[in-house]
């Protein structure tokens, strides 16, 4: 039997419509155009079938400008016509024209619904397409197999499972559910919205499971945790393809069992002809980047190379993420150099700025932010947590105001790591600048922003801003909230209020942590509350079945140690299930100077020494302790070892921050550019204080000299000039908020007690340990630190 033979070329319009779906078919932009001429110069570009169909061409071929000319010149259309056009404007993306179009046709039928559908899934505009859906059923328009797979589609891209379900009735209604794309769409959309079992009961119903049914069902086993029945449906599949092998090595790759996806990978080289593709290069790469399995990953990169697979950019993302990640920072570099440095994905710059951070150098990374060509949030705050990891705060809050004026909205994350520099820099007005930037962005109702706002405040000496914060977050508080609390109180001397709050917390039926246990433990220590220290040591381990780590023996230590119960805290060192660390011995040798107990201390500092040879505070402590109980050779010897072996002893600072500068003092510091006038104010503030009953504690000095000049030394101390420039450079009864290094000498504590009085103000102090709030000659320790 002959083959059909094309219509004679004379002026039939079938002849014509004919050559131009072959043009169509063979992408033949140049034939077509001939056609085009010929059409008109035969008189025919009035028909509406003939036009339709060079329209037609001009959309396939890419040309869909001279598709609109053909449709402006039309005298007569149909709606193929409008169809055609409009379909041309939707799939590329040219919505205002589409919707135009869509808005002026005379008649629309489900072939224009489903267009604007199409084309609003393809533009990732979801909701507009269900919406569009609703419009159409609210329209009468009956609804095809093509417009069901499509809406399907754009309901699991968004998780609209109560959307997806109406759709699924219409299935049911059209009888169209024994379509395997059908089917599948609807299996895919249950799965990716959350509905594992409707989906299952979708794939057993469907009469001829292809490929992508499978995979659908492998896909959401993983999604839902459950390896275990992803692989039992995997080894049932009698055909395979590379999307089935991308969902086993991906799920178990997103769920941590990077072992598992190394090993189905293997047997994908192994059991199958397939060629691996970019998504599973990816995700075997991110496996032994999790793993930092170096060996493994330049066998796949030169698997790579070998087999000519994929090297599109997200593989080489993969690969400098994972030579980043496992120790080949050299190779990760190379890799950048052989491609552009601007398509670098968020990922493989965190891991490069990681492995930069590592070596001490942000320099590197820092240049390859400033190349990368999309440069998102994500991006953003990676660089900044990598200035403050590296302790660049300056170019961190630089860098955060770069990003506020020309970068992409900060987010949740870049604030609270923000936040997190101004409690490093005990800054305030930084602090509340950010917080300002949070309510702006509506992002301080975030947890992640709200624990750091808690934080921050009470870092910076104002905890009835960490109060505050921690009241306006009472639906959001999580674990770390009122564990930040929690701390927040403790540090500054509000023990009661902690433990208060902690039993409140147990009430709520909220689960502490070993962080929450820290910090309770600490508010115990401040306040000498021993009994009740006990008590919750023995619920963190009885009830709460949570294992000490150092810093609960530490903390256990210090609560005894304080309270004069040197003996019991040195025997609880010695039935430690762990070796004591440098912490640990500290607190005890602490203790032991507060209560001159010489022989524990020397116990104590030895066993310290032993762990840490350059521990200078060892050295000081029981330096200082020789000197308390006039032991002044032992005290010289002590500080000549140190001197042999070169150990420096960490110097005394105080700082105050006024009009966002930061001024720093030493112990009788002369640099000062108000150098005598502050020690002008320190003089006089001497003599007043001493007239309403202050009395130096000469004790205080550990030196040999006399009670004069252990006077004049006292005087000069770095917290006490700090006040005296505070009280020099701002207005009365402005709150001084005064940072140190170092914990407050029992002069000083004595001292800033009068000066509170005297001046009338509110001072801050925080030491090493603790906040001290000084008002009306009072300090909110209870002279107990």
């Amino acid at each position: 039997m002959e083959a059909p033979k094309p219509p004679s070329l004379a002026t039939s319009s079938d002849s014509y419509a004919f050559h131009l779906q072959a043009c169509v078919r063979k992408r033949d932009l140049f034939s077509g155009k001939s056609i085009h001429a010929q059409i008109i110069k035969s008189g025919l570009h009035f028909g509406v079938f003939l036009m339709n169909n060079l329209m037609n061409m001009y959309v396939k071929t890419g040309y869909s400008l001279d598709a609109h000319r053909v449709f402006e010149e039309m005298p007569v259309r149909n709606t193929l016509s409008w169809n055609a056009i409009l379909s041309a404007y939707a799939k590329q993306g040219k919505f205002d024209a589409a919707l135009r179009v869509f808005n002026e046709m005379p008649e629309r039928d489900s072939v224009s619904w489903t267009s604007m559908i199409v084309g609003y899934n393809q533009m990732g505009r979801f909701g507009n397409a269900i919406q569009m859906f609703v419009d159409m059923i609210s329209d009468g328009v009956t609804v095809t197999q093509f417009t069901i797979t499509n809406i399907l589609s754009a309901c699991a891209a968004v998780k609209a499972l109560d959307v997806g379900r109406k759709v699924h009735s219409f299935v049911v209604k059209l009888a169209v559910g024994s379509y395997v794309s059908v089917a599948n769409c609807l299996l895919n959309m249950y799965a990716k919205s959350g509905d594992p079992r409707t989906a299952k009961i979708v794939f057993d119903r469907i009469r001829l499971t292809n490929t992508s049914s499978w995979n659908a069902m492998i896909s959401l086993h993983m999604q839902c945790g459950r390896a275990d029945l992803a692989i039992v449906q995997f080894k049932q599949m009698t055909e395979r393809d590379v999307v089935s092998w991308n969902s086993m090595i991906a799920g178990y790759n997103q769920h941590g069992l990077d072992m598992e996806a190394l090993t189905i990978f293997s047997s994908m080289l192994k059991d199958s002809f397939l060629k691996p593709d970019k998504f599973t290069l990816s995700s075997v790469l991110s496996a032994c980047a999790n793993l930092e399995k170096l060996e493994i990953g330049r066998q796949i990169h030169a698997l790579i190379i070998t087999a000519e697979l994929d090297t599109s950019q997200a593989v080489k993302n993969a690969l400098i993420s994972m030579y980043a990640k496992s120790g080949g920072l050299e190779i990760a570099q190379k890799v950048l150099e052989q491609c552009v440095t601007s398509d670098l994905n968020v990922i493989a710059f965190t891991a490069l700025l990681d492995g930069y951070i590592k070596l001490g150098d942000i320099n590197p990374a820092r240049q390859i932010f400033d190349s990368l060509r999309d440069r998102d949030v994500v991006a953003w705050t990676a660089m900044i947590v990598g200035y403050v990891q590296n302790g660049l705060n300056d170019d961190a809050l630089e860098l955060f105001r770069e990003m506020i004026n020309e970068g992409p909205r900060p987010n949740s994350y870049t604030l609270a790591a923000m936040l997190s520099v101004s409690s490093s820099m005990a800054s305030l007005d930084y602090g509340k600048q950010i917080h300002a930037s949070a309510m702006r962005l509506g992002e301080v109702s975030s947890v992640s922003v709200s624990n750091a706002l808690i934080s921050m405040y009470s870092k910076a000496g104002s905890i009835s801003g960490a109060k505050q914060i921690f009241n306006l977050v009472h639906r959001n508080r999580d674990t770390v909230s009122w564990t930040s609390m929690i701390i927040a109180l403790a540090q500054h001397g509000l023990g009661e209020e902690a433990i208060e709050l902690f039993e409140k917390m147990l009430s709520l039926g909220i689960k502490p942590d070993h962080i929450t246990y820290v910090g309770v433990l600490s508010a115990c220590i401040h306040v000498g509350l021993v009994e009740q220290g006990r008590s919750y040591y023995n619920l963190m381990r009885n009830v709460h079945k949570i294992e000490p780590t150092h810093s609960h023996y530490a903390c256990m230590i210090d609560l005894l140690g304080r309270a004069g119960l040197l003996q019991e805290a040195f025997n609880f060192t010695q039935s430690m299930p762990i070796e004591p660390d440098v912490i640990a011995w500290g607190s005890l040798l602490s203790s032991c100077k507060v209560h001159k107990n010489v022989d524990l201390a020397e116990v104590a500092a030895e066993r310290l020494l032993l762990i840490d040879p350059d521990n200078s505070g060892a050295y000081s402590s029981l330096a200082n302790l020789y000197s308390a109980c006039g032991r002044w050779a032992d005290a010289a010897q002590v500080r000549k070892s140190m001197k042999d072996r070169r150990v420096k002893k960490e110097q005394g600072f105080s700082w105050i921050q006024i009009q966002n500068k930061v001024h720093v003092f030493g112990v009788e510091d002369g640099g000062h550019a108000q150098r005598d006038a502050i020690y002008k104010m320190m003089e006089k503030i001497w003599k007043e204080i001493k007239n309403i009953g202050f009395i130096p504690d000469t004790e205080s000095v550990l030196h040999d000299v006399s009670e004069e000049a252990k006077e004049k030394m006292l005087k000069y101390h770095s917290e006490k000039l700090a006040i005296a420039f505070g009280l020099i450079n701002t207005p009365e009864n402005t709150t001084l908020r005064i940072m140190k290094n170092l914990r407050v000498c029992n002069d000083c504590h004595s001292a800033i007690k009068f000066i509170s009085k005297l001046v009338g103000r509110e001072i801050i102090v925080r030491d090493a340990t603790r906040f001290h709030h000084f008002k009306n000659g009072r300090c909110s320790c209870r002279d107990y630190w």
